[in-house]
């Protein structure tokens, strides 16, 4: 930029100046050196911040020399820092990726990479016209219809923006060093750990450093995260990191009074704080880092990537440094992610791209959990960036994080938990599905698989990117064991005609409570042969084995015809209807007596005679129509076994 190597040649002659000049737009590109351009022995500068003031520091970089490591492989520039900054932080910090490295007023990358356990002092850079190209990369996420971000513009006035900028240009033109200019620096965590050897072997030409240094090269994979407890973080990485790939880190949020707030006159300069999360309010995932490059609207930054997943939708916010920790090879600076200021559209190998005043479409999760134990409820609330490939998960994790949170201990819990998913997946508009869950190690890890699962299915919908309009989560928690295991089923009668309904006297036994008798009525199938009908009375979750489930659990990867066929909507509803836990099912076993072929026909022209004479009110009443030859009993435990009934079907 003019302005930047104006002021530099004025400080180099030890002049003051003030500098007046109207706030523009957006930022113009800084001009570029291309790595193919820097060489070794080259000094530059680069720009930080280490602390709460947010005071840009400056420390100097000296070129040791470029590394290619052949065709399609990212090139980089290898360099040693030094100087007061970098002798009170104890070498380059996990979190001052991003950071803007200059040579003589011309950008040549990014701090992005250290040697991994090495003395932090000697680190890599990312040439910057390897990260240019990730503003021309194809954007084709954050599609859906649906904007659920109210940006109120009329909130903030011109005047104040103008204001601002004012104030930022005076103490730009105060400033007579060689510092880049823009907001609190503050780096995400996550890679430039440095490394030096020793003098002698500082001193090998750069060919030698790149043998040496190439496999050790790598950033810090570091996530940040708020509002999750010990238990919930667990659950969180072993849904979107169960490579174990990441360090997970805590890190600074909005307040509640500041959480829904989007700054709209938001700007970005080369060395400002910037921030990036997947999910922001209650419970955040994301990290902090810096800009590298600033055009107008459009802004690069860390230099590496932040999950290295292409085309995304996350939210950009601004940040704050809260400051640094020293340590051999592990220190790091700590920063809070702040209000939501744009989209972040590519995260790459060589860093992440966004636009200010473009904001991803997203999905409002809200979470209440009442836990009758302790006789404490909590309401929780989130938004989640639009990305098919984390919503499952992060969805998942959030209502578990709240359910952990305000339990506090769910080993040996019962757990109801009911979800509504407001979506153009299905015909009515809304997924909706309630269960009981128990486990004695911990009701959390299960009671979360169907609305991850109903999740994952809308994402994956092959027709079309679906909207989801909002996430409601109501669950309650007892402290005690609510399962019960049947005893018995004795029919009123033995012999039965096709559409009679039959009262079955079934007696359970609840977990360390007396014997309960229920009445459940049975229907006998209209199409039902004569002979012998055989029944299994058991739990809702208890599925019956097929073979082709046997095959799946064997991890053969089979896929029925059937499955192949339903489309988005019929696995939702296929969801929905599925026995619940606490149900007690009533149906045809899988193993029936074999009936003579007459037997059959009469059985199906018997029932295609009935259903001729009769209109199915429930179905015009849009009531969801029964499964024939299935009853549905509910009830307040999770039945846990099934029993043997068999009755005499007569025509």
């Amino acid at each position: 930029m003019v302005l930047r190597k104006y002021i530099r040649k004025v400080a180099a002659l030890g002049m003051a100046a003030m500098l007046a000049v109207p706030p523009t737009a957006g930022l113009a590109m800084d001009p570029i050196l291309p790595h193919s351009q820097v060489t070794e022995g080259m000094s530059g500068t680069a720009y930080t911040v280490i602390d709460s003031s947010g005071e840009l520091r400056n420390f100097q970089v000296d070129i040791v020399g470029n590394m290619d490591n052949g065709k399609g492989s990212q090139p980089m520039i290898m360099a040693k820092a030094s100087g007061p900054v970098i002798e009170q932080t104890g070498g380059i910090l996990q979190g001052m990726s991003g950071s803007p490295v200059y040579v003589d007023g011309y950008l040549i990358g990014a701090v992005a990479a250290g040697i991994k356990d090495m003395t932090p002092y000697t680190f890599f850079i990312t040439p910057i016209d390897e990260m240019l190209p990730l503003w021309s990369m194809p954007d084709k996420k954050n599609k859906t219809h649906i904007s659920t971000i109210n940006i109120k513009k009329a909130a903030e006035t011109r005047e104040k923006a103008e204001a601002e900028k004012k104030k930022k240009q005076e103490e730009r033109a105060k400033s007579q060093d060689k510092k880049v200019y823009g907001d609190e620096l503050l780096d995400r965590a996550r890679a430039a750990v440095a490394a030096d050897k020793e003098k002698s072997k500082e001193k090998q030409p750069a060919s030698d450093a790149e043998k040496n240094a190439d496999a050790n090269a790598e950033p810090k994979d570091v996530m940040y995260f708020s509002g999750f407890n010990q238990a919930g973080l667990d659950f969180l990485k072993r849904q979107i990191d169960p490579q174990g790939s990441y360090k997970f880190l805590p890190m600074g949020a909005p307040s509640a009074a500041d959480m829904n707030k989007t700054d709209y006159h938001a700007t970005l300069e080369p060395g400002s704080a910037v921030g990036v999360a997947v999910t922001y309010g209650d419970f955040a995932v994301g990290a902090t880092g810096t800009v590298t490059a600033v055009d107008g609207k459009r802004i690069l930054a860390f230099g590496h990537p932040f999950l290295h997943r292409g085309n995304v939708n996350y939210f950009m916010t601004d940040a704050t440094v809260v400051g640094t920790i020293s340590g051999q090879s592990n220190g790091m600076k700590v920063a809070n992610i702040g209000n939501i200021i744009g989209r972040i559209s590519q995260d790459r190998a060589t860093g992440i791209a966004g636009t200010l005043g473009q904001f991803p479409s997203v999905v409002p999760i809200k979470v209440n959990v009442k836990d009758n134990g302790l006789s404490r409820s909590e309401n929780y609330g989130a938004r989640i960036a639009y990305d098919e490939d984390f919503l499952p998960q992060l969805s998942g994790g959030i209502a578990y994080a709240a359910l952990s949170k305000t339990s506090d201990n769910l080993s040996g819990s019962t757990a109801k938990v009911g979800f509504k998913i407001r979506t153009d997946a299905v015909k009515d508009g809304v997924v909706a599905r309630d269960n009981m869950f128990y486990n004695t190690a911990d009701v959390g890890q299960i009671a979360m698989a169907e609305l991850m699962q109903a999740m994952s299915t809308i994402c994956q919908n092959s027709d079309k990117e679906s909207d989801i309009i909002d996430v409601q989560v109501d669950i309650t928690v007892d402290g005690d064991r609510k399962t019960a295991s049947l005893i018995s089923a004795v029919p009123d009668k033995k012999k039965v005609k096709p559409g009679e309904t039959v009262k079955f006297t079934t007696t359970i036994k609840p977990y360390r409570k007396a014997k309960e008798t229920l009445i459940i009525p049975y229907t006998i199938p209209v199409a039902q042969p004569s002979g012998t009908l055989n029944l299994d009375i058991r739990g809702g979750g208890l599925v019956p084995v097929t073979t082709l489930m046997l095959l799946q659990q064997s991890g053969v990867d089979v896929v029925s015809e059937g499955d192949n066929k339903q489309t988005t909507e019929d696995k939702l509803k296929k969801l929905e209807r599925a026995g619940k836990n606490n149900e007690i099912v009533i149906a045809p076993g899988q193993v029936q007596k074999p009936v003579s072929k007459g037997a059959m026909q009469e059985a199906q022209q018997a029932a295609m005679q009935q259903s001729k004479e009769r209109v199915s009110n429930l179905d015009k009443l849009g009531k969801k129509p029964v499964t024939p030859g299935e009853t549905k009993f509910a009830t307040g435990y999770i039945i846990d076994n099934v029993i043997h009934a068999s009755l005499t079907v007569e025509r």
